[in-house]
């Protein structure tokens, strides 16, 4: 009996086969299933074929003509608990028994034989004398309703009886009119035997049986090829012995051959439309089978991660053999899994990419329907399909007509996962290095294919710079091409540097700007009015210094060479042009190299003398009289001698200054005795108050060390002889500092003060200073540091005051009033509510000359008595955000 499974059914589940016997279930383990004449063959769609012989153990056999066959089927999914269960019984007949059966199948030998001819066969043998423990008293081995002891030859006789050829993997038992001997293959008791050039399992038995008349013993045989088969390209042809002598004796006509596939019959027509053939040569029947008949199928391989593949198919051979003397027939049938060679099939990689559209484009493939792709490495990491096709790849399986598949990757070229690089200044070359991931099914098999795809394109666009000029300095803009901002800028000689120069770039444009006595600009020429400044700017490509773009931007800029003064005095300004480049402007005197200049650097030198010193000459012409010098470049030994530059030409710089002579200017005049003192008049006006947060001490000097050594490693300076309360009002935070981080407790130093105002009898009261979580000074919550111009006494940490003394900044100490709290803030339930305050004051400005003004007492003099609320005296100031750090 043959029971098809689709795979509809069996595919993603774990399948175990039982035999139904009676109201027993017998799971049919590999061991069990070759014992009992039960064997199973899937493909790799999942489809399942289970042959059972109809003399197998668990069959309900009736008179050797019907035979009922049950089996459970149990599917189990990833979930042990998730079983499905299907009972299959099925009833067969059959009655065209042979006198000898034979069976080979794909892992046991089945022979049996009808017993009116073992009762034949019987007569006139001899018991075997030989072993008495086995031959003494059937009964006691439990054989006195059927098979007593086997005697198997491998070729030397092993004795057992019954139950212990069974503990070995045997199999037999009596019919109504059949002996059964079964055996798996490759036991202790089958032995090779080589038949006309083919190898042979044979398993050869005598077996001794309860029959009416009395104890009998009849030799049994099966012999099953185990190779036989020649493979070409093309063709498989699987040779069979004509004559298999370990089961014939005497001379033996072939009276039927039959061919099939997995386990049925075809008739000559099927073969011819297949291409199958069958037939005899003096020793072998030959079954010839084209490979890639629809009867099998191919399966995927990848030994070494090279794919291969290979063809299987299972033909059935069935030989009917009539003996001359006897005319008993043996019915031989085989069912035969033939597996070719593997054949490499190494896999076409097909590059479709079209540079200009700018994306790689790869086929792959042919693969057979059991290889699935699970992944692709990149250069970033591994991606599975569905995570290509989320980052914007396009993976897809495409499905021949065959049922190969082949698959597909598109990656644009700009995705991250393509590297780049520019073999020359225009062109583009694109590196896309993938490894697919591939699984054969469903061994879970995996194996790597690796490709690499490149593609070059014209496609590099060169970045576009253009710049002006103003009264002062070069403004220069760069577009960005495609290499975006990964160049090299080169100012002059060197590479551009944010240190160096103001820069801001925005994505797509870099700006640059740069005085026009900037280091890197060069002077190639001085007139009297102006100087004309260059500066020369070189995009560079990083890996290769290619030139991307250039740009010489030369502009005028205004500039007095010469300056004459109405006192007799001269100044000039010399400069260091490009065509004098190793000039040292310290270097430059006047005609009377004593005098030499009055400043100098790399670049300028600046004379200032009187028109009568220096060796200046003087010429009269018309109405003018002119004042000349030069300025010129000395070389002298160290005696004193002349010499000329070794590098340079000779720099001379004449300068001249014109006075007009023989000219009166009249100046008129005449004045009128004064009646009364000039005397101020009374108006009114704006004073400005500022309040700023300083820095401490400790932050001071800290913050000079850092400016001194340039470290960036804060909490390496140790101040001998401060302490952290220490004031210091020399630095304050500017509006760009804000909001100032500082800690729980840590002094706040505030510094209220009187602006642009020297009178000195004004002075300024802080009157009421509090604190808010929000920048309006009206919010709430708030505490107060300063309550009618005195600290708040409900404070534990109360406002501390601080003098001011005159110094050097402080010209009027009345105008300026400094104190400090320490940092805190709000909470509520023991939570903070924000991490931040603002401080806000209402400072009064009174005028201690006038009698009247009872509110210049000074700095919380009479704390019980209000201050003056007059709007025209009062003005109102908020520092910034203070945050409180978590540190």
């Amino acid at each position: 009996m043959r029971l098809s499974l689709d795979k509809a059914l069996a595919v993603g589940n774990q399948l175990e086969v039982e035999a139904i016997n009676g109201t027993k279930h017998i799971l049919l383990t590999p061991s069990m299933a070759a014992q009992c004449g039960y064997s199973m063959e899937s493909d790799p769609w999942g489809n399942t074929r289970i042959y059972t012989s109809l003399m197998g153990c668990f069959v309900d056999n009736k008179d050797d003509a019907t035979f009922n066959v049950g089996l459970r089927l149990q599917m189990y999914g990833e979930n042990p608990s998730d079983v499905v269960s299907h009972d299959v019984s099925q009833t067969c007949s059959y009655t065209r028994w042979a006198s000898r059966e034979i069976l080979c199948d794909r892992n046991y030998m089945e022979v049996s034989h009808h017993m009116a001819n073992l009762d034949a066969e019987a007569k006139g043998q001899t018991r075997d004398s030989k072993d008495d423990k086995h031959n003494a008293n059937p009964e006691a081995s439990g054989a006195s309703q059927g098979i007593w002891k086997m005697t198997f030859y491998t070729p030397e006789p092993v004795a057992m009886v019954l139950q212990e050829a069974e503990q070995a993997g045997y199999a037999a038992k009596t019919t109504s009119s059949r002996l059964v001997m079964r055996s798996p293959y490759n036991t202790a008791e089958t032995y090779s035997e080589d038949v006309a050039g083919v190898p042979m399992e044979v398993f050869r038995v005598s077996a001794y049986y309860m029959a009416p008349q009395g104890l009998n013993v009849v030799n049994l045989a099966a012999a099953c090829p185990k190779g036989g088969v020649l493979f070409t390209e093309d063709m498989i042809s699987w040779h069979v012995p004509r004559r298999v002598t370990p089961l014939l004796d005497g001379r033996i006509t072939v009276s039927e051959m039959h061919m099939g596939i997995n386990g049925q019959r075809l008739d000559r027509g099927q073969m011819a439309a297949r291409g199958y053939r069958l037939s005899t040569t003096d020793f072998h029947i030959v079954v010839e089978i084209p490979v890639g008949s629809p009867d099998g199928y191919y399966k995927s391989h990848a030994p070494d991660d090279q794919y291969h593949i290979n063809y299987f198919v299972e033909p059935m051979l069935e030989v009917v053999w009539r003996a001359d003397d006897t005319q008993d027939d043996t019915r031989y049938k085989v069912l035969f899994p033939i597996m070719t060679p593997l054949m490499p099939q190494p896999p076409q990689v097909q590059d479709d990419t079209v540079p200009e559209t700018r994306v790689f484009s790869v086929l792959l493939g042919t693969f057979l329907h059991d290889v699935e792709l699970r992944n692709i490495t990149f250069s970033t990491g591994v991606l599975t399909v569905e995570e290509s096709n989320a980052k914007g790849f396009t993976v897809q399986e495409h499905s021949l007509a065959n049922g190969a598949k082949r698959f597909s990757l598109q990656v644009p070229f700009d995705a991250d996962v393509v590297s780049k690089h520019n073999p020359e200044r225009m062109v583009t070359s694109y590196f896309l290095p993938l490894i697919f991931g591939l699984i054969i099914l469903p061994e879970e098999t995996h194996f790597a294919l690796p490709v690499d795809l490149q593609a070059s394109l014209q496609d590099v666009v060169l970045p576009i710079m253009a710049g002006t000029c103003d009264q002062n300095q070069f403004y220069i803009s760069v577009k960005f091409g495609s290499h975006g901002s990964n160049f090299k800028a080169i100012v002059g000689p060197r590479e551009l540097t944010a240190e160096d120069y103001n820069i801001y770039e925005n994505g797509t444009h870099l700006g640059l700007i740069l005085p026009y006595t900037a280091k890197d600009a060069v002077f190639e020429l001085l007139t009297s009015e102006s100087v004309k400044s260059r500066i020369d700017l070189f995009l560079l490509d990083r890996a290769n210094d290619w030139v991307l773009a250039d740009l010489y931007l030369a502009c005028y800029f205004p500039l007095k060479a010469t300056e004459c003064h109405p006192n007799g005095t001269m100044t000039a300004v010399a400069v260091k042009v490009e065509s004098t480049r190793n000039l040292e402007p310290s270097q430059l005197t006047l005609k009377d190299q004593s005098c030499t200049p009055q400043f100098s650097d790399d670049r300028f030198a600046y004379f200032s003398f009187s028109v009568d010193t220096c060796g200046t000459t003087r010429t009269f012409f018309d109405n003018y009289m002119m004042y000349e010098n030069e300025i010129c470049l000395s070389y002298n030994n160290t005696k004193g001698a002349a010499n000329t530059s070794p590098v340079d030409p000779d720099y001379r710089q004449t300068v001249s200054c014109f006075y007009v002579v023989n000219e009166t200017q009249t100046v008129a005049f005449s004045a009128k005795p004064r009646t009364y003192e000039p005397a101020a008049e009374m108006g009114t006006g704006h004073l400005m108050v500022q309040m700023r947060l300083a820095q401490g001490m400790v932050e001071f000097y800290y913050i000079l060390f850092m400016h001194t050594k340039h470290c960036k490693c804060p909490g390496l300076l140790s101040l001998t002889g401060l302490s952290p309360a220490d004031p210091s009002y020399e630095l304050f935070y500017q509006a760009e500092d804000y909001p100032v981080v500082k800690y729980l407790r840590q002094p706040l130093y505030f510094e209220v003060e009187l602006m642009h105002s020297t009178d000195p009898n004004l002075v300024l009261i802080a009157e009421n200073c509090w604190a808010t979580l929000h920048e309006d000074r009206t919010s709430l919550p708030s505490w107060d540091i300063i309550v009618d111009s005195c600290e708040n006494r409900d404070d534990s940490y109360a406002t501390i005051f601080h003098p001011v003394v005159s110094d050097s900044r402080v010209l009027v100490p009345s105008h300026i009033k400094r104190f400090s709290v320490k940092m805190f803030t709000f909470t509520k339930d023991e939570e903070v509510l924000k991490d931040q305050i603002y401080v806000h004051c209402d400072v009064v400005i009174c005028d201690t000359s006038s009698q009247a003004d009872g509110s210049c007492r000074g700095q919380c003099v009479h704390p019980p008595e209000r201050r003056s609320t007059d709007s025209t005296r009062q003005r109102q100031i908020s520092s910034g955000a203070i945050i409180l750090s978590n540190l």
